[in-house]
């Protein structure tokens, strides 16, 4: 199993280009089953192993995949397996977005149920909810989601969900622009990958209204058709690399960002201390040599602070000057990868669903082990600041979401070298 072992004392200085969004990239291309005519060309995809194991998964439903160096085209016009396997399910949680396109684009759909990082429940409740309110009629039959469409296919619908949740939206979002009549989707999520997706399916030929609000309106079509597209800047990989510049009292300047997706971040980065300047597609952040300053942090739904980019502030926290509390309301295990910066010298007391950080000088280099993709990011974070050589086990996490972040961050000054 693979390892990073990461010098410490690092100061985070330099250009480096943001990838793609692994989080819009994956709805996307499952959003791409429901072309039944023409190709779709992607571009500003990120080579992950997310993105293989999608590719494998639309290639065993009948859909052809090419990868390029950035892109992906994808021909769904022949597609004719309803059933998406166990063997590639298990591993990404995001394979469960197929459903709502299989089910509206064939009439029937058996997905398994998925797996993916370790950090807390994450029923799909919610998305069989909204499919079955167009219709569908769904059971569960050995670790299966098996779904049928009625008659004539599914049918507009007000769907109301309980609790804000992306994956539900997309999943019903995708389901709906095929559907006949109108669909309403209320409390969905405003997240940027979701803007991206709805602007994707409407570049295909769907009718979606309310973009970037909590009410979707979607008047079903006959048909979509390929397109081309360019997947958004991903603003979890951006704000990684901007947390490690101020961790690390660096500077940064970041090459095909999103700004306008990413306000509340670089609002808690200027609460930090760091200085920051923007433009429409480019990040500046200098710290101008100091120690960030501790700031508190609560996790909400978009336009909120992100979930994913609670780890890695924490790690900037562990080093900060002051104090601050961390509250997590999304995920119920996402606090775990404090205790590994405990091993490191942090101050982090834990009380549930909320971390009580206390800065300290520096950390100090000890074997850690990262439980999920973005604790991954804030572990390597921990070891750019820690004196010594960190090293990080089960880093398979972080390829799963970082595009070469080795080679990005050695471009940046920082020395990260992977390891048998």
């Amino acid at each position: 199993m693979e390892k990073f072992l990461v010098s410490g004392n690092a100061t985070i200085s330099g250009t480096v280009t943001v990838s793609g969004a692994k989080n819009a990239a994956l709805p996307i291309m499952a959003a791409a089953l429901l072309a039944s005519s023409g190709r779709v060309e992607l571009s500003n995809v990120p080579d992950l192993n997310d993105i293989k194991t999608i590719s494998k998964l639309m290639e065993s439903l009948g859909a052809t995949v090419t990868r390029g160096e950035g892109t992906a085209t994808i021909d769904s016009t022949n597609i004719d397996e309803p059933t998406a396997p166990y063997e590639l399910v298990k591993t990404m949680r995001a394979s469960v977005l197929v459903l709502g396109p299989l089910l509206a684009r064939l009439g029937e759909a058996k997905v398994s149920f998925p797996g993916g990082c370790a950090i807390g429940s994450r029923p799909v409740d919610l998305h069989l909810k909204g499919l079955e309110a167009m219709g569908a009629q769904i059971e569960i039959e050995d670790g299966y989601i098996v779904a049928k469409a009625p008659a004539g296919g599914l049918k507009g619908a007000e769907v109301h969900f309980d609790v804000v949740s992306v994956g539900a939206t997309e999943n019903v979002l995708m389901a709906a622009a095929l559907a006949r009549g109108t669909t309403v989707l209320r409390n969905s999520a405003r997240e940027p990958e979701v803007v991206d997706l709805c602007h994707f399916l409407n570049a295909m030929g769907a009718d979606i209204s309310g973009i970037g609000t909590d009410t979707l309106t979607i008047n079903g079509v006959a048909a979509l058709t390929g397109c081309d597209y360019r997947v958004v800047a991903d603003r979890i990989e951006a704000g990684t690399f901007l947390v490690a510049a101020a961790a690390t009292r660096g500077s940064v300047t970041l090459l095909n960002a999103a700004p306008d997706t990413m306000a509340v971040v670089l609002h808690k980065l200027r609460e930090a201390g760091a200085d920051i300047r923007i433009d429409e597609t480019t990040i500046h952040l200098d710290m101008h040599g100091k120690r960030p300053k501790a700031v508190d942090i609560h996790t909400a739904p978009h336009p909120e602070f992100p979930t994913d980019m609670q780890s890695q502030f924490l790690a900037m926290n562990s080093v900060s000057e002051g104090s601050a509390t961390v509250v997590e309301t999304i995920f119920e295990n996402r606090l775990v990868a404090a205790q590994e910066m405990n091993r490191m010298g942090a101050d982090i007391h834990l009380e549930g669903n909320r971390a009580q950080v206390r800065g300290v000088e520096s950390l100090k280099a000890a074997p850690v082990m990262a439980t999920d993709l973005r604790a991954s990011a804030s572990l390597v974070i921990a070891g750019l600041v820690a004196e010594g050589e960190t090293l990080i086990d089960r880093i398979y996490h972080i390829d799963r979401g970082y595009e070469k972040i080795e080679s990005k961050f050695a471009e940046l000054g920082a020395t990260i070298k992977r390891i048998s």
